[in-house]
This record gives structure tokens, C-alpha cells and sequence, in this order.
């Protein structure tokens, strides 16, 4: 039985066609809103203040459709006002006063890419030394 030879081009053009529908059909690495960088690792919140906590996101958000809550004890949740940065992927988390102790804030983020991300962030709120 004769098989029939495939050229080296229809091999590259099948390999081409299936990188494509993987890139628009597959799951992509970069496809959620991850945090980057935060602004409780160089600011932690001081108590009894208001502040803004900054997330930056290696995508843009559709804010809209996000909601953010700060945890406090008991795991009652407060929704909290965000809004649009500066910075593309930037976020500003409006925080209320604090007294002292652990926290969290627990967001679900819509990228711009259609994927939403959920997580949680915990910090601790403590007196000055």
C-alpha cells in the first residue's frame, strides 16, 4: 500500500492553523487580572485614618463590573468605594478608618479581556512604634 507524501508546506500550514486556533480559542496565560504590585507593602495603613490602597493589575479592569469588600473580624464584609488610577491596570481602593488589627480585602475584578479574578488580600492595622 502506497501512503501519500505530505509536502513540508502543508505541514507548516497545518502547524500554522493550529497555533491560531489555540491563540484564539485556547485558554491564555495572561487571560486574568493579576495583581502586580500593591501599595500595603510600601504604605501599610496606619490606624485610624482613611487612605487609599493602590492594586495595580497586569491588565485593565472594567471597574463597573468589579466590587471590592474590606474583611474585618467576624468575616463581615464592607463593600468599598474603587476607582480608575492614573496608570493603566491601576486601581484606588478607598479605605475608611481602621482600628488596629487584621483585615483583608477580597475583590472580583473583570480584566478587559472578559475573565474575571477573584482573591483576597489580608494585612494587619497596627500602632506606630
Amino acid at each position: 500500500m502506497h501512503q501519500p507524501i505530505v509536502s513540508r508546506r502543508t505541514k507548516l500550514v497545518a502547524l500554522l492553523f493550529s497555533a491560531c486556533m489555540l491563540l484564539a480559542y485556547g485558554e491564555r496565560p495572561w487571560a486574568h487580572a493579576v495583581v502586580t504590585e500593591s501599595s500595603l507593602t510600601k504604605n501599610p495603613i496606619q490606624p485610624n485614618h482613611a487612605t487609599t490602597v493602590v492594586l495595580f493589575f497586569n491588565s485593565n479592569v472594567e471597574l463597573p463590573l468589579s466590587r471590592v469588600f474590606l474583611v474585618s473580624k467576624g468575616d463581615v464584609y464592607h463593600p468599598v468605594q474603587i476607582e480608575k488610577g492614573k496608570k493603566q491596570g491601576e486601581v484606588r481602593i478607598q479605605v475608611p478608618a481602621l482600628d488596629p488589627g487584621d483585615y483583608a480585602l477580597k475583590y472580583k475584578v473583570f480584566a478587559a479581556d472578559g475573565h474575571f479574578t477573584e482573591n483576597v488580600i489580608r494585612f494587619h492595622v497596627s500602632e506606630p512604634r
